[in-house]
């Protein structure tokens, strides 16, 4: 497996299939995509997972991190959680926070992420933001 940073675009078929199956791939587009740090991992050279950084000052927000349902629970997710926040360290920032759908809470608090908000709803499914120092 590789981590490499990619474009925006090439993020969206996974986004699409693994977050929003329901939407066009211009709907899982970002406004600010093209202000981002878009990393994907590869599996003999098959895009399987991605993760977009957005740093404004010193907080970063990563957002539509997604792993293809055949590579779920292999450690991908963690790996392009680590090198986020390479990157957001590297840019300076000293708070890293996400959106994370309820159903992945876990994922986040076992790497030292912390609920910091109320859960909040994005259609039917519930959020919550969570948040660690860099």
């Amino acid at each position: 497996m590789t981590l490499a940073p990619i474009t925006a675009d090439d993020t969206l078929p996974l986004r699409q299939l693994v977050l929003w199956p329901d939407k066009s791939l211009d709907e899982v587009r970002l406004p600010n995509d093209a202000d981002g740090h878009h990393v994907g991992a590869f599996v003999d050279g098959q895009l399987v997972a991605v993760i977009s950084l957005f740093v404004n000052g010193e907080r970063a927000q990563f957002r539509k991190f997604a792993t293809h349902p055949d590579y779920q629970q292999q450690g991908i997710g963690s790996l392009l959680l680590r090198r986020v926040i390479d990157v957001a360290k590297q840019l300076n920032a000293n708070r890293l926070c996400c959106d994370a759908r309820l159903s992945a809470a876990s994922f986040y608090t076992r790497r030292g992420m912390q609920p910091t908000g109320p859960i909040f709803y994005k259609g039917p499914i519930p959020y919550q933001q969570y948040e660690r120092l860099l």
